[in-house]
């Protein structure tokens, strides 16, 4: 067994926002990656729309940095606990992780999610306190609440004996001391190169490649992104591509080779081991799937998931606007788009339902599925989608549902709302911190508890609220959970939304439809003041007569509708209702849109 010594793979982790994206970007420039004159766009990996748009990291990018003629791949991790499937399986591309922390906040619900996975792959790490030039920078703390959380997670004495290293990514700077002044980041390029193991693999033997992110391209056909384990991977040659499930191996042969240099991928006639290699052109070949010498079927163990705790079901959306708005509307269409989702994100799960209109999709939480609802819509699908629920499971026979350790931050005075607010929705206080600013409180609590828990969190603070969470464990079926407690206002009939009608409508509850709105019969237009679902003509306008009017009644003054977004609608949805999804509209209708129909569902659930 030879090592690579020019080669070192590194992951970053840390919690939504605490800078890992921003940190790449200076790395880049400190190594040269780019020319001088190179217009980049800021948080260069963040690609995705959604991405920029949301702040956060959503898809595992990989990247290459070539600094003292040692190539460092490096894997820039989600940060979201729902994105952590995209977590688990780029840690098998690293050797050891950087660990970064906001030197205000701490170690996050996040932070322990994704360190413990990193502690599972037995990686070592390098932590980085990061945004040291915060006014309010406490990094001496950080670091004991660092080394708290690796004892807490098991950390074996090597792994404590972790590298420390200050700075600001976004800045570009670095030190491993806070009494020395630094403007590079020289000092963690140099911790990378000593603490970093290479890979210490067997670059002669048969070939091993495990495929463990997928992508497309019309060109290309399929893209597989992995290490090269064993041997050396060369596009001339044909080779056996397996898998523990499978029971016979099929031969293919690779169109092309790439590896990475910076954002780019360049060209390459052969990998070699320890390296990240991008293979295209092998249809069959899907996550988990290992690449290997036809005379040395050997598959890497498949890579483990942690199982999906939200479901959620997608609808032919069959509404009196359907294909209005659409190009892609046909239960044929969503089903091969959400097939392709499952193919490229195992942490989706994909799952028949009863009838041929309707598909059940299961993932990490309501964000790691509502982003899959908006790639959809942003590519010209439309269709519906009902309440999200948790999944439960037997666990030596006892029903059980996933808890989660939420991690909420408020302003002190909105604390005691807060807590009163999870306490209803079977949340367990675990600790509280009023030293700060702010007051962060941590809670065990089960995951249906925090569906719509979100929004209720912001209007109870004034909107200054800010709340994490990541799984914990299964356990017993924690009761009844307080559902929404206001009715809805439901349209009696089709039309356009007339202000005179909504003028005398207003101390009937708060409406989601501006005037001037297309709305039909069992399209949901506010929330009612009660807890009952009120039909009312959102349509109705003035009658013309011969009388003179006093103009009074031509100037309604009427209060801006409530728009949701799309994460606060699959909160807001209740299990009779659907949230139509389009590319132009987000619509809450009734899943029986006939009010009598309604009412004889209603009659015949109660008489059960």
């Amino acid at each position: 067994m030879t090592a690579a010594p020019t080669i070192r793979n590194i992951a970053i982790v840390a919690h939504v926002d605490h800078g890992k994206t921003t940190l790449v970007d200076s790395m880049f420039q400190f190594a040269g990656t780019f020319r001088a004159n190179q217009n980049v766009a800021e948080r260069a990996l963040d690609s995705n729309d959604q991405e920029r748009e949301r702040g956060i990291t959503i898809l595992a990018k990989n990247t290459s940095i070539v600094y003292e003629d040692t190539r460092i791949n490096i894997v820039d991790t989600p940060g979201h606990a729902d994105f952590g499937g995209q977590v688990e399986r780029t840690l098998n591309m690293a050797d050891a992780v950087l660990l970064l922390v906001d030197s205000f906040e701490g170690p996050m619900p996040q932070t322990r999610f994704v360190l413990r996975k990193a502690f599972e792959h037995n990686l070592k790490a390098l932590v980085m306190v990061n945004k040291v030039d915060r006014p309010d920078a406490r990094p001496d703390e950080v670091l004991n609440e660092v080394f708290d959380l690796f004892v807490e997670l098991g950390a074996n004495d090597e792994q404590l004996e972790f590298p420390v290293i200050y700075g600001s990514g976004r800045d570009g700077w670095a030190t491993t001391d806070l009494a020395e002044e630094n403007d590079n980041l020289k000092p963690l390029f140099d911790q990378i190169l000593e603490h970093v193991p290479a890979p210490n693999l067997d670059p002669t033997g048969p070939l091993q490649f495990q495929a463990t992110t997928l992508d497309h391209d019309d060109f290309l056909g399929r893209i597989a992104v992995g290490r090269v384990s064993r041997g050396t991977l060369d596009v001339t040659k044909r080779y056996a591509l397996t898998h523990p499930d499978r029971e016979k191996p099929i031969s293919v042969q690779p169109k092309k080779l790439f590896r990475y240099e910076g954002l780019n991928r360049v060209a390459a006639d052969t990998v070699q081991c320890g390296d990240i290699a991008i293979v295209t052109g092998i249809e069959e070949l899907s996550i988990g799937d290992t690449l290997c010498h036809p005379e040395h079927i050997e598959p890497l163990p498949a890579i483990e998931m942690d199982e999906p705790t939200i479901s959620m079901v997608f609808y032919v959306n069959n509404s009196p606007f359907a294909g209005q708005e659409g190009d892609f509307v046909t239960s044929r269409q969503i089903l091969a788009r959400l097939e392709r989702a499952g193919a490229r994100d195992v942490a989706l799960q994909l799952a028949p339902t009863s009838t041929a209109d309707a598909f059940e999709v299961k993932g990490r939480g309501v964000m790691h599925l509502s982003v899959l609802i908006e790639s959809m819509r942003r590519e010209g699908y439309e269709f519906a989608v009902g309440k999200p629920h948790v999944i439960l499971k037997e666990v030596d026979g006892v029903r059980c549902e996933p808890y989660e350790r939420a991690s909420i931050e408020v302003p002190s005075e909105s604390a005691g709302r807060v807590i009163e607010y999870l306490g209803r929705r079977r949340g367990e206080m675990l600790h509280m911190d009023t030293s700060g600013a702010l007051a962060r409180v941590e809670f065990k609590i089960p995951s249906r508890g925090l569906i719509g828990a979100r929004t209720a969190l912001l209007t109870l603070s004034q909107g200054e609220a800010i709340l994490s969470h990541v799984f914990e464990s299964w356990e017993r079926d924690g009761g009844t959970i307080p559902r929404r407690t206001n009715g809805v206002l439901v349209s009696d009939r089709a039309g356009d939304v007339i202000a005179y009608a909504l003028d005398g409508l207003q101390d009937r509850g708060t409406f989601f439809t501006p005037v001037g709105t297309a709305v039909y019969a069992g399209m949901i237009v506010g929330e009612n003041n009660r807890d009952t679902d009120l039909e009312c003509n959102v349509c109705r306008a003035k009658k013309l007569t011969n009388m003179r009017a006093s103009g009074r009644d031509d100037n309604a003054k009427i209060t801006p509708a409530k728009i949701m977004s799309l994460e606060e609608a699959l909160e807001y949805v209740e299990d009779d209702e659907l949230l139509e999804v389009t590319p132009k509209t987000l619509r809450l209708r009734k899943r029986l849109l006939d009010e009598n129909a309604r009412k004889r569902a209603k009659k015949a659930s109660a008489a059960v």
